[in-house]
């Protein structure tokens, strides 16, 4: 159906919106009381439909071949992709059968007995970020101090890249993901800036991909600098955008999840005395901060053939906005989906991670990062508060909190 004049339409592509989550998710649930699809057409943008209900995502994204992630996976203005220069193919850019034939190549790296390997480094992580936060004296930015650093140095130690480069990739994946914040973008949000950031990205890894072509190790920069598809190397466009999606969707997204998870607990501490009463709610914790954080706001996708959605008729070529966010504050899924429950029982079943053959890659690792440190850090918890206003990046694609000024104590550890 198309969405009334009241519904929040410029809610999918004002980047603004995005400051205030809070008033973002009140729309966002307002929107599913008028229909699970709008049409939305905003001034220099391609009219697609926003699709929020959480069935119909999980259907879309099932049917990988009707409705595919070409040319164009990620909304952008009409000006911007005409703009466009550089051009960046990595796996959310590609279909069948080129997507499975990548995927695989590094799928054994994220398998959970793979990821479950890097539990001993990631205990070690939590305990030197509880003693960050020690030497830290009862106040951090929670967001900058604790979850940006964790894990950006679990997937750069993946990659094999040394840990002097660790705030270059930082930066870089800032850049790239927030170039729209005011905040984080360079100098403003011009298509010449943005590739520029890419061009930064690409000049990097050319060199670490030529640097382990000379000297293969057995680090997963080494696999991605090597590989092979169809018996040939990889492309250098593809090779390339392997180690970005690795490099920046690898950490970016697992840090906003681990702030936003934060913040849910010091806003409802009858949720954190719950984990503090019961350590084994964690697991479930985690998937409840997942739902509600979706630090990977949306996917696009295009039909490929005439088709029907929801009894909406979709005709080849429609784009169509899959928004993971709305889709997990679905009513129809998750009761009163404006709480934050920690013993929420189906919150495994958020899409925050998508769905289907695109589902992603690092999900377990997120996931495992996210257990280890709440386990480490929740038990040692004495008191908690807000020391001043959060902010959350002002991105339609994908973020998570900038800034979250925490005020603690810490309990000895047992």
């Amino acid at each position: 159906m198309t969405a009334t004049e009241t519904a929040p339409l410029d809610i999918f592509t004002d980047n603004h919106r995005w400051g205030d989550v809070a008033e973002w998710n009140e729309a966002a649930v307002a929107l599913h009381g008028a229909g699970g699809i709008h049409r939305i057409e905003r001034e220099g943008f391609k009219p697609f439909w926003a699709v929020i209900d959480h069935a119909a995502v999980l259907d879309i994204e099932r049917q990988a071949e009707l409705f595919t992630n070409g040319p164009e996976p990620v909304l952008a203005s009409e000006n911007d992709i005409a703009a466009r220069g550089l051009e960046i193919k990595t796996l959310i850019h590609m279909d069948a059968p080129d997507h499975g034939k990548y995927r695989q190549l590094t799928n054994d790296w994220f398998k959970p007995a793979s990821v479950r390997r890097l539990n001993d480094r990631l205990d070690e992580l939590s305990r030197e970020a509880l003693a960050k936060m020690e030497a830290l004296g009862g106040e951090c930015d929670f967001a900058v101090d604790i979850a940006l650093p964790f894990p950006l140095q679990v997937i750069l130690k993946i990659l094999g890249l040394p840990e002097e480069d660790f705030p270059r990739m930082l930066t870089l994946t800032q850049e790239l993901f927030g170039g729209q914040d005011p905040d984080l973008q360079r100098d403003d949000i011009s298509p010449e800036v943005m590739n520029e950031v890419i061009g930064d990205f690409f000049a990097y890894f050319t060199e670490l991909t030529a640097a382990r072509r000379a000297n293969p190790g057995d680090d997963l920069a080494s696999l991605i600098a090597n590989g092979e598809i169809d018996d040939a190397p990889m492309p250098d466009l593809e090779t390339l955008g392997y180690y970005i999606i690795i490099a920046t969707a690898g950490h970016d997204t697992t840090s906003s999840a681990m702030a936003g998870g934060m913040r849910a607990l010091i806003e409802n501490p009858d949720q954190l005395a719950a984990l503090q009463a019961d350590p084994d709610l964690i697991p479930n914790a985690v998937e409840e901060m997942i739902r509600w954080t979706a630090p990977v706001r949306h996917f696009m996708r295009t039909a490929q053939e005439d088709t029907e959605i929801l009894g909406q008729p979709i005709a080849k070529g429609d784009w169509l906005y899959l928004s993971y966010k709305a889709a997990n504050l679905d009513p129809k899924v998750f009761e009163n989906p404006l709480t934050f429950d920690v013993q929420r029982s189906n919150a495994d079943r958020n899409v925050s991670f998508g769905f289907g053959a695109h589902f992603c890659l690092g999900a377990q690792l997120a996931r495992n990062e996210l257990r280890r440190l709440f386990a480490h850090l929740i038990p040692r918890i004495g008191s908690i508060e807000l020391a001043g206003e959060p902010t959350t990046m002002k991105t339609t694609f994908v973020g998570g909190h900038k800034t979250l000024p925490i005020r603690y104590t810490l309990t000895d550890a047992s």
